[in-house]
């Protein structure tokens, strides 16, 4: 059985490692039951898809802990009780907080548990509510990183974090990938940049951001450095994907307050994972402003497969993956960051020798089979030999 307490599908991170988890399995040999909440996509899955009811009729949960998520996490732990006495499961797998369901179902089923922590939970800090939530989150993380039978981190900071925890536990480090296993062909890569090109001429440096608009993504960097560009630079066009709607007519309102030109920042919305490629591909720099934490941040991964110059901040969670033979990193501050990007849009052979070292980082490492070879790996090392 896999929990997972994320929408499935959607276009975040968790939900496509979850994807990629699932596949990996299922290729492994694996047969798959999914249980998950009633919010997001129907995706193509080789697993058995459960979905506990959606009896709030929420149709969208933000991202971090919350009241709501505390809610599914019990119809969960209903359903998931349901299905260890129905089947006889030989491992409970759970990412986040359903960890601890995890184990505390293998236990009532007589099982192995995993717990896949995805990101720094410490990160998300909001209102009183949400912090008090935060902190009964990260007391139940410490306990289940010392009692699952396996744990399994999605970087290297994450990987520290989880050993400071519990020293002796048997936990994996195994590495996010791109968001999508897509190839685009060339013709897509061009109706792409036509698109975003629309109104310039061809000598145009497209500069584009793809992710969410939450305060640990360090978003507010690259409007407060947009102004600056694109007055001493015509040639720029910012590209933003992803925000909701109410996101993105904030954003234009404070462009427009700092006297942008409309034509000078185009938002995307979001666009499904398997359709970004093309687009990131026809982009000349990429954008990887991250703030906190110190997950390894999904989007760098995207950026590598695409090829794409890199404007970084210098960050804990982008110095995991990223340094200057790679990207061009630069102080946490819209200045450094404006002058970042005004250096590479000036220099296309730098921005290529940034690009082809992103390439061969994804080609050598960050793909779909050294993934599955890992997570194979680490299922062997809690079974010690076989299944039982």
């Amino acid at each position: 059985m896999f929990i997972s307490p994320q929408p499935f599908f959607a276009w975040r991170g968790s939900s496509i490692r979850v994807k990629f988890n699932v596949l990996a399995l299922s290729e492994l040999g694996y047969e798959v039951d999914l249980l998950t909440i009633p919010i997001g996509n129907e995706e193509p899955t080789p697993a058995n898809v459960i979905r506990v009811p959606n009896l709030l009729g929420s149709k969208k949960i933000s991202i971090g802990p919350s009241p709501l998520k505390l809610w599914f996490d019990f119809l969960l732990l209903i359903y998931g009780v349901v299905l260890v006495l129905r089947h006889r499961y030989i491992v409970v797998h759970g990412t986040e907080e359903t960890g601890f369901l995890a184990w505390l179902l293998s236990k009532i089923g007589r099982c192995h548990s995993v717990y896949e922590k995805h990101s720094d939970a410490a990160s998300y800090k909001k209102g009183a509510l949400q912090n008090l939530i935060l902190k009964a989150y990260l007391a139940v993380e410490h306990f289940t990183c010392r009692h699952a039978d396996l744990v399994i981190c999605t970087g290297p900071g994450l990987h520290r974090q989880a050993l400071a925890i519990a020293p002796q536990a048997k936990c994996h480090d195994i590495f996010d990938i791109p968001s999508s296993l897509i190839e685009p062909e060339e013709k897509d890569v061009t109706t792409a940049r036509n698109q975003m090109i629309e109104g310039m001429d061809g000598d145009a440096v497209l500069v584009s951001y793809v992710g969410s608009f939450a305060v640990y993504q360090g978003v507010d960097i690259i409007f407060d450095a947009i102004p600056s560009v694109t007055s001493q630079n015509a040639a720029v066009r910012f590209i933003i994907i992803g925000g909701s709607e109410n996101e993105i007519a904030s954003r234009k309102k404070q462009l427009a307050s700092s006297g942008v030109p409309e034509s000078s920042v185009t938002f995307l919305g979001l666009i499904p994972p398997d359709q970004l490629p093309a687009y990131l591909n026809a982009c000349d720099i990429l954008l990887a402003p991250r703030k906190a934490g110190v997950n390894t941040p999904l989007k760098v991964l995207d950026y590598f497969k695409a090829g794409g110059a890199i404007v970084a901040t210098d960050t804990e969670a982008n110095r995991l993956i990223l340094d200057q033979s790679c990207a061009r990193l630069c102080d946490f501050e819209a200045s450094a960051f404006s002058q970042a990007i005004l250096d590479l849009a000036d220099n296309p052979e730098t921005r290529e020798s940034l690009a082809t070292n992103a390439k061969s980082r994804y080609r050598d490492k960050f793909n779909f089979g050294v993934f599955a070879g890992l997570l194979s790996e680490a299922y062997q090392d809690m079974f010690g030999a076989n299944p039982k």
